[in-house]
């Protein structure tokens, strides 16, 4: 399982002929392959977030682009979001406000699962990081650090083939920021997904991760 990004090159549509000659992201390509984490770190209005939005196929009408997307070899241009198999994680954890956290988990189930099923399913998951109590609370009444390991249990059992996080340690106290990530990174790593992580950090890239800096070309291999 891998995801391939090839001569990508991203343009924002307002008719100029500069931003043509100077588009956003330039014929970039990358293979980030099962269980590893790519780290894209640049300045803001680089392009970071906009090229996960690409991947994920939620590109802005702002913008277009050029190139091809493949996940475990299977081209996703063209390919509603909903059935991409990729997983998003934001800065914020955009729990619906007016669902209970086990009906936030309920939600990302594939329909497959059916019935009582899912309760079982999503509580299983709770008690997985010991927040079982909170199955039935609002997501207004829990601390950032729980509403955190809920949006990735979130993530999670919608059974994604590849993850993109988007700044989503940035919120969290310092004092809870170095255990949570770890925690990330060790259930992508078991689970073997190839992710990307947009971060404005060093310390938020895993030491395991390859690190691209702007420009895309400038590669710096943290671990080869």
């Amino acid at each position: 399982m891998s995801l391939k990004i090839s001569h990508l090159t991203v343009y924002e549509n307002n008719n100029s002929i500069n931003d043509q000659e100077s588009p956003l992201i330039s014929n970039f390509s990358i293979t980030v392959n099962k269980g590893d984490i790519l780290t894209l770190m640049g300045p803001s209005g680089s392009g970071k977030s906009t090229l996960l939005s690409v991947i994920a196929g939620f590109i802005n009408p702002d913008f277009s682009y050029t190139g091809e997307i493949y996940l475990a070899e299977k081209p996703l241009n063209g390919i509603k979001p909903e059935n991409r198999k990729i997983g998003i994680l934001f800065q914020d954890d955009l729990l619906f406000p007016h669902l209970s956290i086990i009906e936030n988990l309920m939600v990302a189930l594939p329909n497959a699962i059916k019935g009582e099923q899912r309760r079982e399913t999503a509580l299983k998951a709770l008690q997985h990081v010991n927040l079982q109590q909170l199955a039935d609370n609002s997501p207004l009444q829990v601390s950032g650090g729980q509403k955190a390991r809920v949006g990735v249990l979130r993530l999670l059992l919608a059974e994604p083939n590849a993850v993109l996080l988007d700044e989503p340690f940035s919120k969290l106290d310092s004092s809870l920021r170095s255990e949570f990530r770890e925690w990330v990174y060790s259930v992508l790593k078991e689970r073997e997904l190839p992710t990307i992580l947009v971060t404005h950090d060093s310390e938020d890239s895993p030491s395991c991760a390859t690190t691209l800096h702007w420009p895309w070309g400038q590669k710096e291999l943290t671990n080869a």
